[in-house]
């Protein structure tokens, strides 16, 4: 029970922090996530008991396996060579260097920990790369290079990181055996990520060859995919689950389309469920991270051997030393690219090089990492300096967030906070920068026009036989555009557009009441009915009256006790079947009769000499008439078979997709005239295609 409360509590503040990072723009939300974790745990002293056996599994192994899946792109693919070596070479020179350079800074810690921490802090953030190196106008092989590299050197970092530890926790290191034993777990690992995914896609065919193409069945196979591979890896050959999941993650999209069942709904599916699941483990990671912070500021204080600031001095001084490796690295990459290859036509910069290591953000893999350091080693000793280690590369995250942060803005203004892999990235917002050039109208305003022209559609190609789908469809387009419209407008315009609403509906409400009264004067409905309708009238006026800040108006009616409403209710309902259903056949009638009388007095109205039809808005006026209209059509359709309803199921689907496609002429329209750039036409044409696909499987469902 504990652990299932820490879960909901940690993916709560999750959404909380994404939720404030969308009104603090300037602050990244790891940042916050931090924060919340810190705040969570000094004043509710809240706790996570880590068991650092599963850490690994649960966090690395699915986030190493996206980042695998998102790696071969055309770009990347051409520098596969730079970035396996800065993937590797650089992450191994930083983590020997900086091993050196972390017992020299700190003398108490042994030289095993400090490799295993340099190791670990040697993988960057591929999102916080990539979004930095693009708003930063990086050249195209360096930003290549670096958005590459930022894939690959997790798996790099990890393995260091790992055997590291194992040094430290058994307290034996031999040269030879390392070495031996990394080409042992690294071969391995590669072998049985390729074998595992080819496993897999081999079953994936099969099945689909027996015609078992359950979509959700797929994507819970390709879920499951990175810790079999891991597991398997881990435990039973102990080789590198790392590098085994990474190589099933590319192999993964490099065999995309050899697998046959992969259909367009699987693909679809599966992505948005790997975007949640990436989602969620990237923010728990991080609110962790900051949960842990006061444990391991605590420890480093009550040991008696670091102060606080000192503790900040040693994660600043390191931070630092990895900044310049990279960015030497960066500078001899140029060099060698434009002295000695003639790839690069630009001379090497010190501001392009510094750029690149600035990108170089730390993120969940390295929280994730050190989270996982074992409490004892072998003889039940405690860990060395694992606080320190622990409160280091926490601050080392943080000041690499802060660092890209505080640059960002001062290189390129205007261009957006920083992301990561625990970003909740709003896509309408983070668009190019074409789509901003003058003369393009807002999201907004383009969805308005395709919405319109959907219902212009509707109501051209409109039948008798097709009436109440065409309504029906319209009003749900009418409900949207007046949300987008409550948007759009000032305070003054919307009150203006709520006056006429209102205006208009005691206009429809006083047709609506002469229709009853004359039906029950003719004796066409009995006195339940008009009973009914005549309550319902009245509540509706007094809700306009009190929404326009009118006193309350009361209509002369025989005053019925609770007792006396509750008799007729239950009679009307219960008692008789006869009586019910002449009563509902006259409820009915009242609907239709009214209504069209309802569109007359709205008609009447508009068309009298004292009144402007100016004044009112051609929206609101066809918003009150199509609702009415469809009140008709719906009391018209009680009764009809099974056979009838099919049918009108039948039109909702066939008139909505043409209504769809008519929103995609809108934006072909708009993307003509010049209205929207490119990217925002790709961002509708999106909503579009979700929109069919979520109509027909709907209509799919209800006629399984």
């Amino acid at each position: 029970m504990e652990i299932l409360e820490a879960v909901l509590i940690l993916l709560g503040l999750v959404l909380v922090s994404n939720v404030t990072s969308h009104y603090i723009t300037a602050i990244p939300v790891s940042l916050l996530q931090v924060a919340f974790g810190v705040i969570v745990a000094l004043i509710f002293n809240f706790k996570i008991e880590l068991d650092t056996t599963w850490f690994m599994l649960l966090f690395v192994a699915p986030l190493l396996f996206n980042d695998g899946r998102e790696f071969p792109k055309k770009e990347l693919w051409k520098l596969r060579g730079p970035i396996f070596e800065n993937a590797i070479l650089l992450v191994f020179l930083t983590t020997i260097l900086g091993g050196f350079f972390v017992n020299w800074l700190v003398p108490t810690m042994p030289l095993g920990v400090s490799f295993a921490l340099v190791a670990i802090l040697s993988p960057t953030d591929p999102v916080a790369v990539q979004s930095i190196s693009k708003r930063v106008n990086l050249p195209k092989n360096i930003l290549h290079l670096v958005s590459g590299e930022s894939l690959i050197n997790d798996a790099s970092g990890l393995i260091a990181f790992k055997y590291a530890i194992a040094a430290v926790v058994t307290g034996y290191f031999s040269i030879s055996k390392a070495a031996g034993d990394f080409v042992y777990m690294a071969v391995v690992g590669l072998l049985i990520g390729i074998v595992l995914m080819g496993l897999l896609i081999w079953l994936r065919n099969w099945l689909h060859s027996i015609d078992f193409n359950d979509a959700i069945f797929s994507v819970v196979l390709q879920i499951l995919t990175p810790f079999v591979i891991y597991v398997f890896a881990e435990d039973f050959l102990h080789a590198s689950g790392v590098i085994a999941v990474v190589t099933a993650g590319i192999l993964e999209h490099v065999s995309e389309k050899k697998v046959r069942g992969q259909t367009p709904e699987i693909t679809l599916l599966t992505n948005r469920t790997w975007d949640i699941i990436i989602y969620c483990l990237n923010g728990v990671v991080f609110l962790i991270l900051g949960i842990e912070l006061p444990v391991a500021m605590h420890a480093v204080i009550k040991s008696n051997t670091y102060g606080t600031l000192e503790s900040f001095g040693y994660a600043f001084a390191i931070w630092f030393m990895i900044l310049v490796i990279r960015v030497v690295w960066i500078i001899g990459y140029q060099s060698f690219s434009y002295y000695v290859t003639k790839k690069e036509k630009k001379k090497p910069k010190f501001s392009v090089a510094l750029l690149a290591g600035l990108s170089g953000v730390r993120g969940a893999i390295t929280m994730a990492g050190v989270l996982s350091v074992p409490a004892l080693i072998d003889g039940g000793k405690v860990f060395p300096d694992r606080s320190l280690m622990l409160f280091i590369a926490a601050s080392v995250i943080v000041i690499s967030l802060l660092a890209a942060t505080i640059t960002l803005p001062l290189i390129a203004p205007g261009q957006g906070t920083l992301e990561t892999r625990a970003s909740l990235i709003d896509e309408e917002e983070n668009e190019d920068n074409d789509d901003d050039a003058p003369g393009y109208v807002t999201y907004d305003v383009a969805r308005l026009y395709m919405m319109n022209s959907a219902i212009a559609n509707l109501e051209n190609n409109k039948t008798e036989d097709t009436q109440r789908a065409v309504f029906d469809i319209i009003m749900d387009y009418e409900a949207n555009i007046r949300k987008l419209q409550h948007r759009l407008h000032n305070r003054t315009e919307f009150t203006k557009t709520m006056n006429e609403m209102m205006a208009l509906r005691r206009v429809a409400l006083n047709g609506m009441r002469d229709s009853v009264n004359d039906l029950y004067e003719k004796g066409l409905i009995g006195k339940d009915a008009y009973w009914i309708k005549s309550r319902q009238l009245n509540r509706q006026e007094y809700q306009l009256a009190q929404a326009n800040g009118d006193r309350q108006t009361h209509r002369t009616m025989p005053h019925l006790s609770i007792f006396a409403r509750i008799v007729r209710a239950f009679k009307i309902w219960q008692w008789n079947e006869s009586e019910s259903d002449n009563t509902k056949a006259d409820l009915r009638l009242i609907q239709k009769v009214g209504s069209q009388n309802a569109i007359n007095a709205i008609k009447k109205f508009l068309n009298s000499k004292d009144i402007d039809e100016k004044d009112f808005s051609a929206q609101t006026v066809h918003f009150l008439i199509v609702y009415y209209e469809r009140q008709i059509q719906e009391a018209q359709s009680f009764g009809d078979t099974e056979a009838e309803e099919q049918e009108y199921e039948r039109q909702l689907v066939t008139l909505k997709m043409q209504a769809l496609e008519a929103e995609r002429k809108a934006i072909d329209l708009l993307l003509e005239n010049d209205h929207i750039g490119p990217n925002m036409g790709l961002k509708l044409r999106q909503n579009i295609n979700y929109e069919e696909t979520i109509c027909l499987n709907d209509y799919k469902h209800e006629n399984d």
